[in-house]
């Protein structure tokens, strides 16, 4: 007899969290949000930045090109660019004004733009993660720059 009041205690449990506001929505975001296992790092002389991509199909293709690198410059005093050997795939991927992130593909000119002064807003730049440390030296780098994109294992 015992079995029913602890059944219908777990079932009423189990009603009750589906019915907490933002519970659901903040599993879902953290599931929209999910990185992949692996971070990948931007090297050159002197530094490095540590990036975590977000798991969608533009960040997936971007990671198939990895190992590599590019000549980054600045552009307009926030952000670091370069370009990309080939365009990526934006299909199901998110644009800037779902999400923000500060490590971005361009669409229209198929570059990498790395915000190290806050986030990029323009329906172009696909999110593909976000910066975890090293905005600092991406800041110091005045001149242009050559750096290495790899996987951190």
């Amino acid at each position: 007899m015992r079995k029913k009041p602890i059944l219908l205690l777990m079932l009423l449990a189990g009603f009750l969290s589906l019915m907490v506001p933002g519970a659901h929505s903040q599993a879902m975001g953290q599931e929209a949000a999910k990185v992949f296992p692996a971070k990948i790092r931007i090297v050159s002389d002197g530094g490095q930045a540590v990036i975590a991509l977000y798991d969608t199909p533009a960040s997936r293709d971007f990671v198939s090109l990895l190992p590599l690198s590019l000549s980054f410059r600045d552009y307009v005093g926030e952000e670091k660019i370069a370009n990309l050997p080939h365009w990526l795939t934006t299909q199901g991927s998110r644009s800037g004004g779902d999400v923000q992130g500060d490590f971005t593909y361009y669409a229209p000119w198929g570059n990498l733009a790395v915000f190290y002064k806050g986030f990029g807003k323009d329906r172009n730049l696909y999110i593909l993660g976000r910066i975890e440390s090293g905005k600092e030296w991406l800041a110091g780098q005045t001149a242009d720059f050559t750096a290495r994109i790899e996987v951190i294992e």
